[in-house]
């Protein structure tokens, strides 16, 4: 294993400055569900529950409008879809603090639906910018700088809560939003290079790429993002039931170390491994997790699959890269970015309700079974995957005449 592979990536003109933006960009982004909890649950009076619908309805948002947006860049090019996401962002976060909580959870939902596409729009940029025997360690990169921002958004919005209170909180992830979405517009990143060019502006029908074996790939997306997150309240809920709760903040970050070293391997590699395996592998380690005994032990459990965390994203959106062609990038990554978002929506109250009904060590055995089983029943489908294929004239229709 070498930093060879790395070094070849950044120094590809843009990508350096490509992934720098990303992840600054991606904080506030990050940030931004904790401080609407803190705000419902601070600044309005409310309960934990109505502060999680108001986090559902952002990220139900999310969800709807992530291949919108993709689909928009695709058609239309990156800068208008960042002018109007990063206008709405501006409106919601000024007007937000002022709203009672019905509007809040409404404006919520629409803020998701035309959120920040950051996440979208830097990988599909990196399949652009990196040739393809390349993007397997691009993507290790982008995963690792998305570990440091989860790492540092929730961090953040705890700190300016404490210190500031909800109110000015928003405002200031308003202003770091409106900074992303201009640094995106400043950046300008090409979202086509070289002979992708040609095919810039034209749509490729849904049924060349939208096959059983895409969407084989999005049900594993979605089953990664469901163990990660039903693994994350795991932890939270041993520690609590362990008298620890105040070791949490480490262990998170311990988990979230172990992910960043096991994206840098990965990505150092000579060659990447199928997401079936990845995340059959990480389901595998995650599910005998709960048998650990004391809270220190279960920490040293949760390392093997906590290194395949980062591998297990980059290389699902390494994979849908290579299957798709480059005019529907943008929709496709959108759809990605969906799959990730319905696997955490997912998690959340299945594995509470195997908490409270069973017990916290339970979520594990959970999360890794599902896990296991979604890849079992993507396999078949994963076999029949089609290679790329650049659009054919027969394929491909001009924008105005467009269904």
């Amino acid at each position: 294993m070498t930093v060879e592979p790395y070094r070849r990536v950044l120094a590809i003109p843009g990508v350096r400055m490509l992934l720098l933006v990303g992840l600054v960009a991606r904080i506030p982004v990050v940030a931004c569900g904790l401080t609407l909890t803190l705000h419902v649950v601070g600044g309005l009076g409310r309960g934990f529950m109505q502060a999680g619908l108001v986090g559902a309805a952002s990220t139900a948002g999310v969800a709807v409008g992530s291949p919108i947006a993709g689909r928009f860049v695709d058609r239309r090019g990156l800068r208008p879809v960042l002018v109007v996401t990063t206008l709405a962002q501006l409106l919601f976060w000024t007007v937000a603090p002022f709203l009672p909580y019905w509007p809040l959870l409404v404006g919520a939902f629409v803020s998701g639906v035309l959120a920040l596409p950051v996440f979208t729009v830097i990988r599909q940029c990196l399949a652009a910018a990196v040739p393809a025997e390349h993007r397997r360690s691009a993507y290790a990169l982008d995963s690792m700088l998305v570990e440091v921002a989860y790492m540092t958004g929730p961090a953040l919005a705890v700190a300016g809560t404490t210190a500031l209170g909800s109110s000015w909180t928003m405002a200031l992830i308003g202003l770091g939003l409106v900074g992303s979405g201009t640094a995106l517009l400043v950046l300008d990143p090409p979202i086509h290079v070289g002979d992708e060019s040609e095919t810039a502006g034209a749509t490729v029908r849904r049924r060349q790429w939208l096959t059983p074996a895409l969407f084989a790939l999005l049900g594993v997306t979605s089953a990664a993002t469901f163990v990660l997150a039903g693994t994350e309240l795991g932890l939270v809920a041993v520690l609590k039931a362990d008298s620890a709760t105040r070791w949490t903040g480490l262990v998170l970050a311990f988990w979230g170390i172990a992910s960043l070293v096991g994206g840098f391997v990965y990505g150092a590699l000579p060659r990447g491994f199928s997401p079936l395996v990845i995340v059959g592998a990480m389901a595998a380690l995650t599910a005998p997790m709960g048998l650990a005994g004391h809270w220190e032990w279960l920490c040293l459990a949760l390392l093997p699959a906590g290194m395949l965390c980062a591998p297990a994203i980059s290389a699902s959106i390494d994979t849908l890269s290579r299957w798709v062609p480059a005019a529907a990038r943008g929709e496709a990554t959108g759809l990605h970015g969906t799959a990730m978002t319905l696997g955490l929506a997912v998690a959340g109250p299945v594995t509470g309700v195997v908490i409270d009904d069973f017990g916290p060590r339970w979520a594990f055995a959970l999360s890794g079974a599902a896990g296991l089983l979604v890849v079992l029943l993507a396999t078949p489908m994963w076999r029949r995957a089609a290679r790329p294929a650049a659009p054919r004239t027969t394929a491909v229709e001009p924008v105005a005449d467009a269904a």
